[in-house]
């Protein structure tokens, strides 16, 4: 039955991605640098977010905590254990920024989750705009959990601490959802200017009207897509009814392979500003789980889908701070001597978006 429900959802996919009038959101263009470099290390922390030992995350000696994110410092690490949500908030020395990075979606089946996707409803009016939509399961997962007030807390801290240092954020599927909703409210709540955004394998969060809305006040944002990567295809778009339909914001990479053989390397494609560019991902079929959990060959999921099961020592009782719901927060001072972080951009840096 499973396997049946899934094989229709991706048919209705397929039906809403193909023909029809397109929607044409105009907007003054900010175009965004896409930068491949930054592309890598960013993938690395939304990976690592996935991981539930918390002590190993905590002090980044996990697993997936080296490589191009290696000496990154968590300020806090937030973990919403009633709606198996997790986020953490740190300082990059590297990129001289705030990186916050949320989890993807850990429920008990990724493909009963994508499942769900195709079947989620524009029932929400987001606050402070009359015409923008979005579903309400992707708002609350950001706006009504823990996760919120955690995160700006940590941000508020590191700002204190750092000085006014860039904000990146970042995340994976539902993830990066997350992110879309919190660089707008940090933009748009805390007056915060310097916020950039980009994620992997994102859903479409709201409407067109939305789209406008958060392009206007977070321009510097790119959505990461691959190959025929199933979850950036849904919540389903129909070009037939432009102001009924979920719209992507702009500006989507597509990752793609191309070649035969032992010839094979991937495109990295910079599309349109219009958030749906047909000749990006939108001109393959979404009919891939596999793509969605793998980007820049970076594994994006957890390492168990059985539960939103967490290891945490008894050693890191003195960082953590639990609720009465069992919600728990690791939180640290950042150590200045060994960052040494300094709020003008260093020219031999990385570039930015």
């Amino acid at each position: 039955m499973k396997s049946l429900r899934l094989k229709v959802a991706i048919f209705i996919c397929l039906f809403a991605t193909s023909g029809g009038r397109e929607v044409n959101v105009h907007h003054k263009d900010h175009v965004p640098t896409y930068n491949h470099t930054l592309a890598k290390i960013l993938v690395e922390y939304s990976s690592a977010v996935y991981i539930s030992n918390l002590t190993e995350l905590f002090t980044w000696t996990c697993s997936r905590c080296d490589d191009m994110t290696k000496g990154f410092e968590i300020i806090d690490l937030i973990v919403d254990v009633k709606h198996c949500l997790q986020a953490f908030v740190g300082v990059a020395q590297d990129l001289n920024a705030i990186v916050i990075a949320f989890r993807g979606t850990q429920e008990r089946s990724i493909q009963n989750w994508i499942e769900d996707l195709f079947w989620k409803q524009l029932d929400l009016k987001y606050p402070g705009t009359p015409d923008a939509m979005v579903h309400h399961g992707f708002y609350s997962a950001y706006h009504n959990t823990t996760i919120r007030p955690g995160v700006l807390h940590a941000v508020k801290r590191a700002k204190n601490f750092f000085g006014d240092l860039d904000i990146m954020v970042t995340g994976h599927s539902m993830g990066g959802a997350m992110a879309s909703f919190c660089a707008l409210d940090l933009v748009v709540n805390y007056g915060t200017h310097n916020v950039q955004v980009m994620t992997f394998g994102q859903p479409r969060t709201g409407n067109a009207a939305f789209v406008s809305y958060f392009k206007k006040h977070v321009p510097n944002t790119i959505r990461v897509t691959h190959g025929h990567d199933i979850v950036p295809h849904l919540p389903p778009y129909y070009s037939y009814f432009p102001q009924k339909t979920y719209q992507h914001f702009p500006r989507e990479v597509w990752l793609y392979n191309i070649g035969w053989g032992s010839l094979v390397y991937t495109v990295e494609k910079v599309c349109d500003g219009s958030g749906e560019d047909p000749t990006c991902s939108r001109s393959v079929s979404g009919n891939s789980i596999t793509d969605h959990l793998e980007y820049f060959g970076i594994e994006l999921q957890a390492e168990t889908w059985d539960s939103c099961r967490i290891v945490l020592d008894h050693d890191m009782s003195s960082y953590s701070t639990t609720d009465l719901s069992g919600n728990i927060v690791l939180s640290r001072t950042p150590i200045a001597s060994v960052l040494e972080l300094n709020t003008q951009k260093r020219k031999g840096g990385i570039s930015v978006l």
